[in-house]
């Protein structure tokens, strides 16, 4: 496996959207454009509904390992104007639907959506809620930090209608969160566990990340054991992407206090074994699951999806991501909102929408969409369907014989299947497919696979 990890070890993307965000063509897009496209997906649904996502970005420190769009304060006054905004946001879309539209999700990401005030996220849902129809099978999620997550929140948002929480852990080791900034004793993950199994919470998920500084294997095996004591219903375990040219926290890590790619790799195939021997399922590439859950039910029945917020249930096209960075995608095309809150608001605030980067996709792209996320999502592909789908397999077919060769992959007539060892290189596989990379100047934007 050394040899595979330096052979495979490159810059890739994650492949949570097709094109990805640095291959995006269009700058400033249209809002009267986007807003009849959002129109004319929903209303073209035989079952109208939409999802939403919306992003909370205050942080009340900064975690160092961090990738994510943040704003880092201990004001809590900024809350109230960023609600107002994100709601003023919500009723453009509203106003254009021309009817109540119907939500099937609700995800509130960040930063750190714990940051806001049971009350002001009391107040960000219910408003949202009274200008919508609930579809009967809605699923409403948010993300917890174990540290400041309070029993009031979690009960406020239970009474909202929320059933799926997932929080932060990353790692259990001192030394660890010493060196990314985010001490969280064990004591507190296991307070808010327990708050949500009272409350009824049905789903709960922890954040888990390999390949952090000063990580060692004995780090993920006692990781692993603590989930045994706390028994979360899925598990998310994320490669750490180093870019420091882009997460300015990131920079006060040496090479050396990073696992290298054969070391990362051990840990995840560590992480995996001991996980499966728990009970948890492997879902596409980082994902785990116990085994009565809907995530591994819909891995198992074919209908798994995965979006910006990683692997889901949730099948439809039209998502709505409100908040400053948030992106916005109808299946067609995406868009992305500005990305400093100053900028989000000033936008609002001249009830403009704040979008800065979008892209339209071809029908060609459409295709390349969706054979990557049959590969990342169920781990087989065909390639029998059209002539341009035929054309992408004869474009990669040598690799794949490579690919063959090393065993990632079982290839069939004009189709192939991942097997278990080529899980753990799924983003190369989907790469292949993917042309705006192959012809991509700078990778340098991308994290590296392993």
């Amino acid at each position: 496996m050394e040899k595979l990890s330096e052979k495979y070890n490159k810059a890739i993307p994650r492949y949570t959207s097709y094109p990805t965000v640095p291959h995006w063509e269009l700058k400033e897009p249209e809002s009267n454009k986007w807003l009849e496209e959002v129109k004319e997906v929903y209303f073209s649904q035989s079952d109208k509904s939409l999802s939403l996502y919306i992003h909370l970005p205050f942080c009340e420190s900064l975690c160092t390992y961090c990738g994510c769009n943040k704003r880092i304060t201990k004001n809590h006054s900024v809350e109230d104007v960023y609600i107002e905004s994100v709601l003023k946001e919500w009723n453009i879309y509203v106003k254009n639907f021309g009817e109540r539209p119907v939500i099937r999700n609700i995800h509130l990401g960040g930063g750190t959506p714990t940051f806001f005030s049971a009350m002001n996220l009391q107040k960000l849902i219910f408003t949202i809620k009274d200008s919508v129809i609930i579809h009967p099978a809605f699923a409403f999620s948010f993300e917890g930090h174990p540290n400041n997550t309070t029993y009031e929140q979690l009960k406020v948002l239970s009474e909202l209608g929320f059933d799926r929480v997932s929080y932060g852990v990353q790692d259990f080791n001192l030394k660890v969160q010493q060196a990314i900034h985010r001490i969280q004793p064990i004591e507190n993950v296991e307070k808010v566990t327990s708050w949500s199994r009272e409350l009824g919470y049905g789903s709960v998920n922890f954040d888990l990340i390999y390949g952090l500084p000063f990580q060692t294997l004995e780090n993920i095996k006692t990781n692993i054991e603590n989930i045994e004591q706390f028994k979360p219903e899925r598990i998310a375990l994320y490669s750490y992407a180093h870019v420091p040219w882009k997460s300015k926290g990131q920079r006060g890590y040496k090479d050396e206090d990073l696992p290298t790619p054969s070391e990362k790799l051990k840990m995840y195939q560590l992480a995996k074994e001991e996980l499966n021997a728990l009970g948890y399922k492997n879902i596409g590439m980082d994902h785990f699951a116990l085994a009565d859950d809907e995530l591994y039910l819909a891995k198992e029945e074919g209908y798994l999806n995965r979006n910006f917020m990683g692997y889901t249930t949730d099948q439809n096209q039209l998502m709505i991501g409100l908040g400053c960075s948030a992106i916005s995608s109808t299946g067609t095309a995406f868009v992305q909102n500005e990305k400093t809150v100053e900028k989000y608001q000033d936008s609002i605030l001249n009830q403009e929408l704040p979008l800065i980067i979008g892209h339209y996709l071809s029908h060609e792209e459409m295709v390349v969409s969706k054979v990557i996320n049959q590969i990342i999502c169920n781990g087989v592909a065909e390639f029998m369907t059209s002539e341009f789908t035929i054309k992408l397999w004869e474009d990669a077919y040598e690799e794949l014989l490579e690919m063959h060769a090393d065993e990632l992959i079982e290839m069939g007539i004009y189709s192939f299947k991942v097997t278990k060892k080529g899980m753990l290189f799924v983003r190369n596989i989907c790469s292949l497919f993917d042309p705006k990379l192959k012809n991509s100047i700078n990778q340098r934007q991308f994290s590296q696979s392993i």
